[in-house]
């Protein structure tokens, strides 16, 4: 007929010529009848896929995949044994491409069925996707891994705990093994190391950086070396880790930025059996080791701060009271908020040489709250202890006092109350002196509580302290009881609003006659805890100073203190 030509595979059809529609498509283009014969197709086609002739089975012209997706497009379920229902690509009338490789090309084959029941199969290369695609998700794998580092590595500022993080993800994600290098201490290197399926180590090495190729480099922070440049040949023996075996096939050495100083360097390690380090890997390890060196800079500025803060909290805190020259000395505090150690109360007791000598024991409050009023409370301490020479006469010394405050930048003021205290016999002589502070309480051996007879302006505020100074004995068993305004202002109570107050205090101490100083403390420091109860509050002091009962003087280390006798 004209106009028309044989089908190969069935030599009673006949039908069109190739068609100019996609005769000249610049995409390949492959024509196959119902029982899987090649019938057409174009010159990009037959570029691709050189065996293809006309008549030809798919099975021996084209990948396996293009054959078995034609099958189960032509084929109905169970029509064929061949054709397993699980192969990949398009069902009938879904439009789905089914994807494959053609060599090292990728290719998306979709379909087109014609009215006399052929296949025109348009294959679409899909290779730079593909690649776009992987790169595409590796950067989100990075991304994640990057993130999880940030997470797993901020939450601890433990130096220690940080770096063997860094080496257990270095070890997870980038290498076989790892080693963190901190920065040198002398001729001493501190090597934190990990091995896939071990434990992460960490020892001090004596050994000079210059021994590794480019880790003095990387630990004074300029950008490390690519890893072709080092010979893994050229690493000692303490630049690997417990567990790693076998020759090392490539070494990235790389450093560990911190906040204006080196965090330290990244040694990994690969074995010979594995691929080398890619460009790729090596600037990724440098990204991981960025976050990685700002996590141990912040852990080390942090641990350095804490050991700071920790060094002048201990100058700061009250000292822990006993007895002093057969007297009894307690002592107890709280700040105004939970989290805080130190605050503006404060109290110390400065023993006397020997028995005779006077012990000046002191309770104070500056104005204010927290670690400002805790810088003063210092000054203010070690002023006094300076001023100890002076102490047989209180307002002299308070007046000095005063003057070195006034001459500060902080207009800060402060209340202080002075006990002078000294063991004559079975007796505790007192002098008291309140520079605008609560006057002192004194419970007698009967149960009967009297506020001493002493007043004073306050302290830093004024040109000159104003105080009278107060004499009493204490009888043994008989107490005097100072404290800070944070004890009778203490707000708390049935509603919440209502005062501690001084009463409340007198009556608690009323049925603390004969008892020791320290149960004394305990007893106050446990009522106004119990009337705040979670209210806020402010800072709370208390000392007690009692005359022992049924001592008698004994020397030791050189000062005499009561010891109790049956």
């Amino acid at each position: 007929m004209p106009g028309s030509e044989r089908t190969p595979a069935d030599p009673g059809r006949t039908r069109p010529r190739r068609s100019a529609t996609w005769a000249e498509a610049p995409y390949p283009v492959v024509v196959a009848d119902r029982a899987g014969a090649v019938v057409e197709s174009n010159d990009a086609a037959l570029t691709l896929l050189p065996r293809l002739r006309p008549g030809a089975p798919l099975d021996d012209t084209v990948p396996g995949w293009l054959a078995a997706s034609h099958a189960r497009l032509t084929t109905p379920t169970g029509d064929r044994d061949d054709v397993p229902a699980a192969l990949p690509g398009p069902r009938a009338g879904t439009g789905e491409p089914v994807e494959g490789m053609v060599g090292d090309r990728s290719f998306g084959a979709h379909a087109t069925r014609r009215g006399d029941g052929d296949v025109v199969w348009w294959l679409v290369e899909t290779t730079d996707v593909r690649l776009a695609e992987a790169t595409l998700a590796e950067e989100r794998r990075r991304t994640s891994l990057l993130a999880e580092a940030s997470n797993t590595l901020l939450a601890s500022l433990n130096l220690e705990r940080c770096t063997e993080a860094t080496a257990r993800l270095a070890v997870q994600h980038l290498a076989d093994a790892a080693i963190v290098v901190g920065p040198p201490d002398g001729r001493s290197l501190t090597v934190t190391s990990c091995a896939t399926g071990h434990p992460v180590t960490r020892r001090l090495v004596r050994a000079e950086p210059d021994i590794v190729p480019g880790l003095r480099e990387a630990l004074e922070g300029f950008p490390p070396v690519p890893s072709r440049w080092i010979d893994p040949a050229a690493l000692p023996d303490w630049a690997s880790a417990e567990g790693f075996t076998g020759p090392v096939g490539s070494v990235v050495v790389t450093p560990l930025p911190g906040h204006g100083v080196s965090a330290g360097a990244l040694v990994l390690l690969r074995h010979g059996d594995h691929a080398r380090f890619s460009q790729s890997e090596e600037v990724f390890a440098r990204l991981f080791a960025a976050r990685a060196g700002a996590a141990l800079s912040a852990a080390r500025m942090y641990g350095e701060q804490a050991a700071i803060t920790a060094t002048l909290t201990r100058e700061l805190l009250p000292p822990t009271l006993t007895q002093v020259n057969g007297v009894e000395f307690a002592g107890g505090y709280r700040a105004a908020a939970a989290h805080e150690r130190v605050g503006g109360d404060f109290f110390d007791v400065h023993a006397g040489g020997d028995a005779s000598a006077e012990t000046l024991a002191v309770i104070g409050d500056v104005c204010g709250k927290g670690l400002d009023a805790a810088v003063l409370t210092g000054k203010i301490r070690n002023t006094l202890h300076a001023l100890l020479p002076l102490a047989d006469d209180h307002e002299r010394l308070l007046n000095l006092l005063n003057g070195a405050l006034l001459t500060t930048e902080h207009a800060r003021f402060a209340t202080l109350a002075l006990a002078s205290v000294r063991r004559d016999g079975g007796q505790v002589l007192l002098r008291l002196t309140s520079a605008g502070h609560p006057p002192p309480l004194l419970v007698r051996a009967d149960g009967r509580v009297e506020t001493a007879a002493t007043h004073g302006t306050l302290v830093g505020a004024l040109p000159t302290v104003r105080a009278s100074t107060a004499e009493t004995v204490l009888q043994p068993g008989e107490t005097c009881l100072m404290f800070t305004d944070g004890i009778t202002e203490a707000r708390g109570g049935p509603l919440g609003e209502e005062m501690f107050g001084e009463a409340r205090l007198r009556r608690a101490l009323g049925e603390c006659a004969g008892l020791p100083a320290e149960a004394v403390v305990e007893r106050v420091q446990m009522l106004a805890t119990s009337w705040v109860d979670s209210h806020r509050h402010d800072d709370m002091a208390v000392v007690a100073i009692t005359a022992p009962r049924h001592a008698h003087l004994s020397a030791v280390d050189g000062h005499t203190r009561g010891r109790y006798t049956a």
